[in-house]
């Protein structure tokens, strides 16, 4: 029993690193059958990890129709967005202080999506607040496939990436916080197009 339990959390780590790193398309069907014959192992754990990440609101479960990638509409990424944005400023408000580490250094694009994860669930961390990080960490997560998916239209990103990381590490949270308000601006600026590429790509799918 307990080794059937390590098995389940060991793959449902592994899924979940899957999802954040941006391994499945928004809006793709994920069969049980595929990814346990992907991760070598039986369908229990895969079914396991599946249910576990939808109730993380990083999986949806749509019943008789099986599990699928979150494909968010227009009005759905933009309240993420808006969100995102009110729990970093809150947690700027509320005394976030780096712990004097630097941030990863970018050398490619899919290393600013995951730079950003971490550098948002730092500034959450850093708060007395275990409430509202994990309320962070949840918002966060949900949107790590997203900036993955995206992350061709903002051709800049590893700048925009080092103006935030530099106001966090130096404690300029006054620079960082106009810094966060523009970069999620710009995010909701985008959400048309966004989606509009989320879709294009999950219909290439099929």
């Amino acid at each position: 029993m307990i080794a059937s339990h390590s098995k389940s959390m060991r793959l449902y780590g592994q899924l979940r690193r899957a999802v954040l790193c941006g391994r499945f398309t928004p809006g793709q069907r994920l069969e049980p059958a595929t990814l346990a014959h992907e991760f070598d192992t039986s369908l229990t754990p895969v079914r396991f990890a599946l249910y576990r990440l939808s109730g993380e609101g990083l999986v949806n479960d749509q019943a008789r129709d099986g599990f699928y990638m979150p494909l968010p509409t227009e009005a759905m990424l933009r309240d993420l967005y808006e969100w995102m944005e009110h729990l970093l400023l809150m947690a700027c408000d509320r005394g976030a202080t780096p712990n004097g580490r630097a941030h990863m250094s970018i050398e490619s694009d899919a290393g600013t999506a995951k730079a950003t994860w971490q550098l948002f669930d730092s500034i959450a961390r850093r708060t007395p607040q275990r409430a509202l990080h994990h309320a962070a960490r949840r918002t966060n997560d949900q949107l790590a496939p997203i900036r993955s998916a995206k992350r061709s239209l903002v051709p800049d990103a590893a700048a925009e990436f080092a103006d935030l990381a530099r106001a966090w590490e130096r404690a300029d949270i006054e620079n960082l916080k106009a810094a966060l308000r523009a970069y999620h601006a710009r995010r909701r600026q985008l959400v048309p197009t966004i989606v509009d590429v989320l879709n294009q790509a999950r219909d290439a799918l099929h």
